[in-house]
């Protein structure tokens, strides 16, 4: 693929847009089909009832981190320039967000990719909560909560370059990060040998590893032959949910790029694999109890995406691929703001109980 004639005929925004669809189609596709989803893995994780979903997570994670890092090795890849990196970052926020993000995920049974996707099946309670979280995000990016997520952020600090790259910061290098890769990729064959052999856990959750790579991959390929400024950027979902919120409610706008064809792409992509698995279906809510939960949920996660600069597969996946430090404490919040959370809410009241005698079931166990 000759990316310089395709930025002379299309220009960088139609071709920018148009990658992003077809990437995001892919993830949509294979992420519906595998049921990626960090919060079932975090449950299976911290249950001790490691499964399917855990083995899905790692596969994809996995995947990523090992394209990511082979891309790089081979020169088809430099990721020096991404804001995961290059730019200013905040400890306090990937610590602080991703808690609360870990949380709000619980609360709302999936993280954003997992509510858009959902959402494409028919799942209105994912769509509502998809909504929400889109609103809140942009509060808190240029609205009425961003004074307390800027607060929250400049607690504690670190600058962009070395400092942020846990790949520099162990002198390991890519060499290294492959390694790292490979050691998680064992793990997650592990794992997927353990709990079955389906065709879309593997194929699926692969899949949408690579699918992050991509996205690593073809905006640097843009950027490096367009004589304009290109972000080099993987996929992520709490931006350019704002992003979409802000085109749909006002004018103007920012330029087309490659946020502008993800998430239409994702839905899609979704929608394919939903209709040919079978899986359409309309879903709402059965209790007041549920719709304040999903509500609750989806503002926590907005506002701990915007604080930690990304959200499960935006800082977890696409940015721990990178090794970016803040991804990865990010990472790592979201698992223990998580667990924290389903042990508070649902690991004690997962079974009816007589003493709970007419009282809903709030096991999370189903997305």
């Amino acid at each position: 693929m000759d990316l310089a004639l395709l930025l002379d005929r299309f220009g960088e925004p139609a071709l920018l847009a148009a990658g992003g669809a077809a990437i995001g189609l892919a993830f949509g596709f294979f992420a519906q089909r595998s049921r990626f989803c960090l919060r079932s893995a975090v449950i299976e994780f911290w249950r001790r009832e490691p499964g399917e979903k855990l083995a899905v997570w790692l596969l994809a994670f996995s995947a990523a981190v090992v394209a990511v890092q082979a891309l790089v090795l081979l020169r088809a890849l430099d990721v020096t320039g991404a804001r995961q990196l290059a730019t200013r970052g905040s400890l306090s926020g990937a610590i602080v967000g991703g808690l609360v993000f870990g949380a709000g995920m619980i609360m709302t049974r999936g993280c954003a990719s997992r509510l858009l996707v959902l959402s494409a099946n028919g799942n209105l309670r994912a769509l509502l909560s998809g909504l929400i979280f889109a609103v809140t995000a942009q509060a808190s990016l240029a609205g009425s909560l961003a004074p307390l997520r800027i607060a929250i952020s400049q607690w504690w600090t670190i600058d962009g370059g070395a400092s942020r790259d846990l790949l520099a910061i162990t002198s390991v290098g890519p060499w290294g990060g492959l390694a790292a890769g490979l050691a998680w990729l064992a793990a997650a064959l592990w794992f997927s040998v353990r709990s079955g052999w389906g065709l879309w856990k593997w194929a699926g959750g692969i899949g949408a590893g690579l699918m992050v790579a991509a996205g690593w991959w073809f905006t640097y390929g843009v950027s490096a032959s367009s004589f304009q400024v290109v972000p080099v950027q993987g996929l992520t979902f709490s931006g350019p949910s704002a992003e979409w919120l802000m085109r749909v409610v006002s004018q103007p706008v920012g330029p087309v790029g490659f946020d502008f064809g993800l998430m239409p792409g994702v839905f899609a992509g979704s929608f394919l694999g939903a209709w040919l698995g079978g899986d359409l279906k309309l879903e709402g809510f059965k209790d007041g109890y549920g719709m304040r939960r999903y509500i609750a949920g989806a503002i926590l996660m907005g506002f701990g995406a915007m604080l930690a600069g990304g959200c499960a597969v935006g800082a977890g996946v696409t940015g721990g691929a990178v090794f970016a430090l803040t991804a990865w404490l990010t990472l790592a919040s979201m698992w223990a703001g998580a667990g924290v959370t389903d042990w508070l809410l649902d690991r004690n009241v997962a079974a009816p109980s007589p003493a709970r005698d007419g009282l809903p079931n709030r096991s999370v166990m189903a997305p």
